[in-house]
């Protein structure tokens, strides 16, 4: 049977947690005893109410507000995690964002945009984390299925970003393995969220691509996330886990 507070005694760090599935993974990392951090950029009312939720249960969270395209605050975030809990144990890489363009009309700047929100600043948070951890440390970044498959037009920097991470984080677990760290990227498909709703105007041909007919619940992510960063994934690292409903079959 598994255990429900597989995670107690641990501390996480979860970037863009308060929203989607950033947001479910604090809450389920916290419903399975960890402390959890997360970060936010512009939404502190819910932030707020996801530390609120988790106290009321017993939990222990902390809001940061942090803007992932700034380096400087991803790794406070990072220090500070570590100073109020007094350690780190899981990074959770999920902060994102960009504006989908054409190759032919893409911007230089959305181009510096994207990939300092999605891979400079995984760079910098497992940088960061990296010097704080144990071992039996677990670092996770959320990537995409469009790294592999782009089945739709104005996602070139989005799935470069997202091939990107894929490989910093085989050589992260190459460099972090002999100290016992692991480091694994989860690649979702379509996902209900909303940025992402499953009745959205990209929705119909995204589910068309679906095995399984439907998109996936953010929960669905989470229960991944906290499989990866608990013991019994010990001998996981340096994968890249799709979990699409058959997306990229």
């Amino acid at each position: 049977m598994t255990n429900p507070k597989r995670l107690s005694g641990k501390v996480a760090l979860v970037t863009g947690g308060s929203r989607g599935i950033g947001a479910a993974i604090v809450r389920r990392f916290a419903a399975e005893g960890a402390k959890v951090a997360f970060t936010y950029r512009s939404s502190p009312n819910a932030a707020q109410h996801i530390v609120a939720g988790i106290e009321a249960e017993g939990g222990s969270a902390l809001a940061i507000a942090a803007d992932s395209a700034d380096p400087v605050a991803v790794e406070h975030a990072v220090d500070h995690t570590a100073s109020h809990f007094g350690c780190l144990d899981i990074l959770v890489n999920n902060a994102g964002g960009g504006t989908p363009e054409l190759i032919g009309e893409a911007t230089l700047a959305n181009y510096e945009h994207i990939f300092a929100v999605h891979v400079r600043a995984a760079f910098v948070a497992m940088n960061a984390a990296a010097k704080l951890m144990p071992s039996g440390g677990r670092i996770i970044t959320i990537g995409s299925i469009n790294a592999e498959r782009l089945p739709f037009t104005h996602g070139a920097l989005y799935s470069a970003t997202k091939a990107a991470l894929v490989g910093l984080t085989k050589g992260a677990a190459r460099d972090l393995g002999p100290r016992g760290i692991t480091a694994n990227v989860i690649e979702p498909g379509p996902i209900d969220t909303d940025l992402n709703p499953a009745d959205g105007p990209w929705a119909a041909p995204a589910r068309a691509a679906l095995a399984t007919g439907r998109f996936g619940d953010v929960s669905d992510v989470a229960g991944l996330a906290a499989y990866l960063a608990s013991a019994e994934a010990r001998f996981i690292t340096g994968a890249a886990l799709a979990i699409d409903g058959g997306y990229s079959i």
